[in-house]
């Protein structure tokens, strides 16, 4: 019999995913041209050339031995002394390769980091709406995730409200910029204010309070719109990022955790993140990905593809009547749900053949998550159904 942990944990499987079986199912009865899964967040932009490329010269020229064989928990050393040397000159920061721990995507980092971090009954602190799995996550380590209400106007994090939520027993606060589900942009006062609540915490608790950056789509901005790099504003941060996104690679599972090096407890940190690396199980990232990474530190997709279907999505939707934050980045839209329960609302789309994930899978009821990293033409097509929903309501 499975544990009781896992039951929970079953018990609560992934709308997200059942979303896709279900359009999977729908595909087969009306035809893929004719059903539009708005749910997963997979990118549909091809990679850059750039990666073929380097995959191609590694295999040619590397040894079997470096390419498959283990390496540090943390990573090939000079691949992390590049990736540093990358981030030092986008954010005018000192990082060296000890700053860095190579993982198996975002999500890899933000278990280890929390595997670091985290005694039975610590909490961390996350805005609503969030990625569904940072719930997991928490209490993967026994740790309780506290969730902060956003304004659902503009879904800025209340940082009010945040600063009477911290108490002895936070250890840390997850942010994610640029956002899933809201596609919003963290600007850098806010950053600066956030970090000033922690700043202003920590004195009076006496504890180290820890800020992660969940980053996935941290290249995926639009619009001139700058993301904050974190370790500019506050002491105590740590960044996990992925490659997924920025590269159209999710299924490499490739990515990295930054310390700040003025963190507390630096040296402790990075120690116990490379053990948490071969504990959990990850051993270390994919060895053949770092090298690519390496290679391909100046590559980015064409974002401009994302926002084409941005525009496109979002002014149709308005115009016939929804109401949404047009998002500064990732690639999702979370409009306003047209009856108040988003999981009815959800599974009404349906007999329009519009897949879509009620809000309230991120702790936010009456919103809906469009995941729009399909074709253009995909999305153009889908318009029509959009309108025979909201003509069932407006």
């Amino acid at each position: 019999m499975i544990s009781d942990k896992m039951k929970e944990y079953v018990s609560k499987s992934s709308v997200i995913r059942a979303m896709f079986e279900e359009g999977k199912r729908l595909s087969s009865i009306y035809g893929e041209e004719n059903v539009f899964d708005f749910s997963l967040g997979n990118p549909n932009v091809e990679p850059p050339e750039s990666i073929k490329e380097a995959v191609s010269e590694i295999f040619r020229k590397e040894s079997p031995n470096l390419v498959h064989g283990y390496m540090n928990n943390s990573g090939y050393e000079d691949v992390r002394a590049k990736i540093a040397e990358h981030i030092n000159k986008k954010y005018n920061l000192k990082l060296t390769e000890n700053n860095l721990i190579m993982t198996c995507g975002a999500a890899g980092g933000l278990n280890i980091i929390l595997k670091t971090l985290l005694n039975p009954g610590d909490e961390v602190i996350t805005f609503s709406p969030f990625f569904g799995e940072y719930e997991n996550y928490v209490k993967n380590f026994d740790g309780k995730l506290v969730i902060v209400p956003s304004n659902t106007e503009t879904f800025e994090p209340d940082l009010n409200e945040l600063e009477d939520r911290i108490n002895s027993n936070t250890k840390a606060v997850i942010i994610n910029s640029p956002n899933n589900p809201t596609g919003v942009v963290y600007s850098e006062k806010l950053i600066k204010d956030l970090s000033e609540v922690l700043n202003r915490k920590q004195q009076q608790l006496s504890t180290s309070i820890y800020l992660i950056s969940d980053e996935p789509y941290r290249e995926i901005a639009y619009d001139g719109v700058k993301v904050p790099y974190i370790l500019n504003y506050y002491r105590n941060s740590l960044v996990g990022y992925s490659y997924s996104k920025s590269l159209s690679i999710p299924g490499e599972r490739i990515g990295y955790v930054v310390c700040n090096g003025d963190a507390d407890d630096f040296n402790d940190i990075m120690q116990s993140l490379n053990v948490a690396n071969r504990i959990l199980g990850f051993v270390n990232a994919p060895s053949l990905f770092q090298r690519v990474i390496a290679k391909c530190l100046d590559s980015e997709v064409d974002v401009n593809i994302y926002k084409k279907n941005r525009d496109l999505l979002y002014n149709h939707l308005v115009e016939i009547g929804f109401s949404c934050v047009k998002p500064e980045g990732a690639f999702y839209l979370f409009p306003k749900s047209l009856i108040p329960d988003d999981a009815l609302f959800a599974k009404e789309a349906k007999k329009f053949n519009l897949l879509i994930v009620p809000g309230s899978s991120f702790k936010c009821p009456g919103h809906f998550r469009l995941s729009y990293c399909i074709s253009y033409d995909k999305i153009k097509k889908s318009l029509d159904s959009f309108d025979k929903l909201a003509k069932e309501y407006l």
